[in-house]
């Protein structure tokens, strides 16, 4: 059920509210808004009599929810949630740009790179600690040395830090080195991972998987939300399909689709999309066409000797005329999407 606040409602009524609800064995979630607050519940095993909460002071009215999520909807939150780590920001009125290379290889590779990635402006760096990878032979990432470089980074050049947890371990590191906990899209329905992630006080980069629906990814999303972490970020990063031209195709339609349903701020991560840096480029000028509110690139100094998909790393010539490109193109679209 979804309890809607009246554009005047005082905090004390709101307060009165969420705790009606958590007296009936249930949780209240209170997402402010512009111009009104609405809260979500959720932990019901059934309908809820609306009658209960109408007659409340503050309260404008009490929506049955029918769709499978409730706290991902624009019914809940009609504006657009804008994830805010100090300056930066994504889904504001800046393209947020995450850079850096797929994993950390040493301290000299990451701040080659990030020398890079912060003259372009972008606020944000990327960059594996721990390595979900196919063979148990390759290179799976340097572990906490990993996250204590990307740390030095941060430290450095300013930028936010946003690497990847494989379990419920790596968020605890992650939450004392980075800034945001990306989950992959090996584990976007690792459910015990999601709970843990919906519980830290760090933004969460929810990947879509291999194989994953629209409703089975803002599921996925669903289930960090329910535990009290909304700043969550949706990334498109490519399905398997039956192409054999790329290494995945890169759902760009699942943009549009998302802004349809959901308040939530979604990137694409056209390097996973193609897995060639020819492909990158004209993918990520695609997506920001397309609405999306940023990029996730993958950059190294020398692709050619990266241990981890380096043949759809960027050079940093390549990723600086893509990062001024797709610019471009989303300042030429500002005053349409406002």
């Amino acid at each position: 059920m979804l309890i809607v606040m009246k554009a005047d409602a005082t905090e004390s009524e709101i307060e009165a509210v969420a705790r009606v609800i958590t007296e009936m064995g249930l949780r209240p979630h209170v997402l402010p808004g512009a111009h009104r607050t609405a809260i979500g519940i959720t932990g019901n095993q059934g309908p809820l009599d609306p009658t209960r909460f109408e007659s409340m002071p503050g309260v404008a009215e009490a929506i049955r929810v029918t769709k499978p999520y409730k706290l991902i909807t624009l019914d809940l939150r009609p504006e657009k949630t804008v994830v805010r780590l100090g300056d930066a920001t994504i889904g504001g009125e800046e393209l947020a740009i995450i850079a850096g290379p797929c994993a950390v290889e040493s301290r000299e590779q990451a701040f080659a790179v990030a020398e890079v990635v912060r003259r372009s402006g972008a606020r944000f760096f990327r960059g594996g600690a721990f390595k979900p990878r196919t063979s148990p032979y390759a290179f799976q990432g340097l572990g906490e040395e990993g996250l204590k470089i990307l740390a030095e980074v941060r430290q450095a050049y300013g930028l936010k830090i946003v690497t990847e947890a494989l379990d419920e371990h790596g968020v605890d590191l992650i939450e004392r080195y980075g800034d945001v906990i990306q989950v992959g899209a090996r584990n976007m329905q690792n459910f015990s991972l999601l709970k843990r992630v919906g519980r830290s006080h760090l933004p969460v980069l929810l990947k879509r998987g291999m194989a994953a629906t629209l409703d089975e990814w803002l599921l996925a999303a669903e289930y960090i939300m329910a535990e009290g972490n909304y700043n969550v970020i949706l990334c498109e990063r490519g399905i398997r399909t039956f192409a054999q031209h790329s290494r995945n195709t890169l759902d760009l339609a699942a943009v549009p689709a998302v802004r349809r349903i959901s308040h939530l701020p979604v990137i694409v991560d056209p390097s996973h999309g193609t897995g060639k840096s020819y492909m990158v480029t004209p993918l990520a000028r695609a997506a920001v066409a397309a609405g999306a509110d940023g990029l996730m690139i993958e950059v190294h100094h020398h692709p050619e000797l990266a241990l981890s998909d380096g043949s759809q790393a960027l050079t940093p010539a390549q990723y600086e005329q893509l990062v001024g490109e797709a610019r471009a193109i989303y300042e030429l679209l500002a005053p349409v999407s406002a």
